[in-house]
């Protein structure tokens, strides 16, 4: 295997750490998990609040706890397609 700028033919540098293509995959997965398990609905909240002008801290815009605790009292009154 020969080397160039410290990167072997395979992907991986000599010191054996992958590079950039599979930290990409890597990071979509993660952004798929989160989104698979409801964990990025906050993020999702933000950016949805700041397409209509508002920002953190504006009146009307829920702190992170504030978010968590509305959704699970949502959830409680209205159990619809959860397992438990």
């Amino acid at each position: 295997m020969t080397t160039t700028r410290g990167t072997t033919t395979r992907g991986t540098t000599a010191r054996g750490t992958t590079t950039r293509g599979t930290t990409t995959r890597r990071h979509a997965l993660v952004r798929f998990l989160r989104a698979l398990l409801g964990e990025d609905a906050y993020d999702r909240y933000l950016e949805h609040e700041a397409a209509h002008g508002r920002a953190p801290g504006d009146p009307g815009v829920m702190t992170a706890r504030e978010f968590w605790r509305d959704r699970t009292d949502r959830q409680d009154r209205s159990p619809q397609g959860r397992c438990c």
